[in-house]
């Protein structure tokens, strides 16, 4: 039963950027629809879709949806563009592919709502595939408070689908930085923590869609990026004295190299693999237990490059 909220303003702003996804777009509003928490609002910003996406839309009848249309500008100007219509007290986004558990608001909200101090509420993510098939465990990543230096050390927040925020806090970062072209949701995060404190829900309640198309598997974009958010937020807020840049790139070429290992598997994701897999070993700090984990990453890459139709079938990596 949808409660009547008429009268106010919701308490939670839901931002959905929609682009060509006409076959994931229904699931995505469905896991927003079917939150146990109900007091919200979805704005869904069509960025200049050409497939079904926006017919497919204008057939889920729920009042709490609003639907925008714009000229395709891109995943960061579409998020801007829906927190700027956003009135909740709190914002979460949702790439138009991932999917959330029932109990995501209500969990992340109760979070924030026990610690008043704190302005973002993250939870742990899992990965499916285009068939919503489990793919694997992301990390399980437990801080609270002051996370700037362990964010800068690795994105443990994993993608953009994932923390629910003060919508005060967002507007006074100004938004998103639409000039980057991938790695917009680790900029964001780093931005809102070297201000903000951070609360964590042990608890998978984001599922990451890994296709073909995803922004993520485009790696190369992907390490240009990330590169420029390292740099950028050592200008925004330098990290302790103490703080190794080593390991933020080590943590990030370990997590390109594993992408690179990610289904769908590919000769052509598997090349740029060996050289991250060779940056990673130059910037870690090598024990036996990292060498023997560095060796497996090699014979998997060799394995795909051999006969990757195998691994597909058969291959389940930790992300």
């Amino acid at each position: 039963m949808i409660e009547n909220y008429q009268g106010r303003e919701p308490k939670i702003s839901v931002v959905i950027p929609a682009y060509n996804c006409e076959k994931t777009i229904t699931k995505t509003v469905e896991s927003v629809i079917n939150q146990t928490f109900t007091d919200w609002e979805l704005i869904i910003i069509n960025d200049g879709s050409e497939d079904s996406t926006l017919k497919i839309i204008s057939q889920i009848h729920d009042s709490r949806i609003k639907v925008f249309s714009f000229e395709n500008a891109g995943g960061n100007v579409s998020r801007n563009r829906g927190l700027k219509y956003a009135v909740g007290e709190f914002v979460s986004f949702l790439d138009a592919d991932d999917i959330w558990t029932a109990d995501k608001l209500a969990s992340q909200l109760k979070a924030l709502e026990e610690n008043p101090q704190i302005a973002v509420a993250y939870s742990w993510t899992d990965y499916i595939d285009e068939n919503d098939e489990f793919l694997g465990s992301g990390g399980r990543i437990t801080v609270k408070g002051d996370v700037y230096d362990k964010l800068l050390a690795t994105n443990f927040l994993e993608n953009g689908s994932n923390p629910l925020i003060k919508r005060e806090s967002l507007i006074s970062l100004a938004g998103f930085d639409e000039s980057l072209t991938a790695a917009q949701d680790w900029d964001m995060w780093l931005r809102l923590a070297a201000k903000f404190e951070f609360v964590c829900v042990p608890s998978v309640q984001i599922l990451y869609r890994i296709s073909k198309k995803s922004v993520s598997t485009n790696l190369d974009r992907q390490e240009k990026s990330c590169l420029l958010v390292i740099d950028k937020a050592y200008q925004f807020r330098p990290p302790k004295q103490n703080f190794n840049l080593n390991s933020s790139l080590a943590n990030l070429y370990k997590y390109l190299t594993c992408k690179a290992l990610q289904k769908p598997l590919s000769r052509q994701k598997a090349l740029p693999g060996i050289r991250f897999l060779y940056h990673y070993m130059m910037y870690e700090s090598l024990t036996m237990n990292r060498i023997i984990f560095i060796a497996k990453l090699a014979s998997k890459i060799l394995i795909i490059m051999i006969y990757p139709p195998l691994l597909n079938r058969n291959y389940r990596k930790h992300p």
